[in-house]
């Protein structure tokens, strides 16, 4: 791998760890429901997604949440593991879906939907209780929004972007 993808990945992990812990200081709801984020984390995921690779772009949220893990949340809590199976679930969700014809704030969308399927998923192996499935639809209801929000960054950034790298 050349210097240049591994100083740029580098820099995306970076960016991505310090969005998801300032993303930890905005109360949404004031914590009235549990696991809604912006998921600004996730613009940098999109980000290297469309311009590297599947591979580089699960590396990228694995890390996050690890470090994450390891600075904010502790390594190995339950919130890690929600976190950690979001991740997996939305970015492979997301590099399935981006082969297919839909935007970028699309693939966002189904990304934040897949991610708050992948926490409840988890949610019921942790806690040996299927009736958590029923906190789907609040999550969803707020997971399209978020999509959105992130897609829009996402795009306009990635316009950027490309015009910058080359």
């Amino acid at each position: 791998m050349e210097i240049k993808k591994i100083t740029r990945l580098s820099m995306f992990l970076c960016l991505s760890v310090v969005l998801n812990i300032i993303e930890s200081f905005i109360p949404l709801f004031d914590g009235s429901i549990p696991g809604i984020k912006l998921g600004l984390a996730n613009v940098i995921v999109l980000i290297v997604l469309y311009l590297y690779s599947f591979k580089d772009a699960m590396y990228i949220s694995i890390l996050r949440v690890l470090l994450v893990g390891i600075l904010r949340t502790g390594i190995f809590s339950v919130s890690f593991f929600f976190s950690f199976g979001g991740a997996v679930l939305s970015v492979l969700i997301m590099w399935l879906v981006k082969k297919t014809r839909l935007s970028i704030i699309g693939v966002s969308i189904i990304g934040a939907i897949s991610h708050s399927i992948g926490q409840i998923l988890i949610a019921i192996i942790l806690i040996k209780n299927f009736y958590i499935v029923y906190y789907i639809p609040w999550l969803l209801l707020f997971s399209v929004p978020t999509g959105i929000l992130t897609g829009i960054i996402s795009k306009y950034s990635l316009n950027y972007l490309e015009n910058r790298l080359q």
